[in-house]
């Protein structure tokens, strides 16, 4: 027995849709407080658009950052800037 599947041709007017999405990092970004571009930060408080730290983690701000001490590799990132 054969289906509409076994013969693409079959199926008529059907649309893919394909979609992508972000991967979003669950690491450490909760346990510390990151280096992100100001107007980033914004940006995604407005669209709720994942932000990318210096280190590289990616996630969606939500939380006080002066909570939590700061990510050790964005520091390291941040000091080799000034130099």
């Amino acid at each position: 027995m054969t289906t509409p599947l076994d013969n693409p041709d079959s199926l008529g007017d059907t649309l893919l849709d394909e979609k992508t999405s972000e991967s979003i990092n669950d690491g450490d970004h909760e346990k510390f407080a990151h280096y992100v571009d100001k107007d980033k930060i914004v940006e995604s408080a407005v669209t709720g658009k994942p932000v990318i730290a210096l280190c590289g983690k990616v996630w969606v701000p939500g939380r006080d950052p002066s909570k939590f001490p700061i990510c050790p590799d964005c520091q390291k990132i941040y000091e080799s800037f000034k130099q």
